[in-house]
């Protein structure tokens, strides 16, 4: 009996020699091995998120709203003027007209309006001997050159000043087409020139003719040499001759 207990000892470890090797390589088989560093195991990144399109497919997105509009002027005055750059007689060659200087002083002085004449197709040469051929050919034809753009509305100024460079004793052409293409009835209109000996050269009075029905005031004419080497000189000039015109 004692034999038999005994060996039914040793069968009972046995089998709970078994159960525990079991136990122990189910517990090896759940962990993840790998060398170090191994991203096993570790929580993903979440995907992106999708925003949704500013506008449905194939429907146009919504503009950006432009810029204001800058505020009207309300000055009742305006300076029209015609102006070369390049090369020019007794100045050389020059980034800034003469006429331009002038114009310029006239505005800041008065608080005008500016509108520079340019052409619509400008063909005029930068070389002086080349543009006093096309100046006066463009005489000879009276022709009526096109300029680029409009004129503000005139009905808003009651004076304009009108200036330019003397060609051939007389105004470029193109100035001839802005009279033309223009109602300046009932206006003030103050002519201005810049010269080397010319003068005013006429201007009031060709003025008079192409507009009849303005009231023409006093001139004032600079040479070109003084508007770009005697700046402070024609600035005081340009202001005494306003002031006596009551501007």
């Amino acid at each position: 009996m004692k034999k038999t207990t005994t060996v039914l000892a040793i069968l009972l470890c046995a089998v709970l020699l078994v159960s525990l090797a079991a136990c122990d390589d189910a517990g090896s088989a759940g962990k993840t091995s790998g060398p170090t560093g191994s991203t096993a195991g570790r929580e993903s990144s979440p995907e992106p998120k999708q925003t949704e399109p500013e506008s449905e497919p194939g429907e146009a997105a919504e503009p950006a709203s432009a810029p204001p509009e800058p505020a009207a002027s309300d000055s009742t005055i305006l300076v029209v003027y015609f102006s070369r750059t390049g090369e020019q007689y007794t100045v050389g060659v020059i980034d800034k007209g003469n006429t331009a200087i002038v114009a310029e002083m006239i505005a800041e002085q008065t608080g005008a309006d500016l509108f520079e004449v340019i052409p619509a197709d400008d063909h005029y040469p930068m070389t002086y001997d080349e543009l006093t051929d096309v100046a006066k050919r463009e005489q000879n034809e009276n022709a009526r050159p096109a300029y680029a753009g409009s004129l503000p509305d005139l009905s808003r100024y009651d004076t304009v000043f009108i200036g330019s460079p003397v060609w051939w004793g007389d105004w470029p052409m193109i100035l001839y087409t802005v009279f033309e293409n223009n109602d300046f009835s009932g206006k003030k209109l103050i002519p201005f020139s810049t010269h080397e000996g010319s003068g005013l050269a006429g201007f009031d009075c060709k003025l008079a003719t192409a507009c009849p029905d303005s009231e023409i005031l006093d001139g004032l004419a600079v040479r070109g040499n003084d508007t770009q080497n005697q700046q402070e000189q024609v600035r005081d000039s340009v202001n005494d001759w306003l002031a006596g015109l009551g501007y």
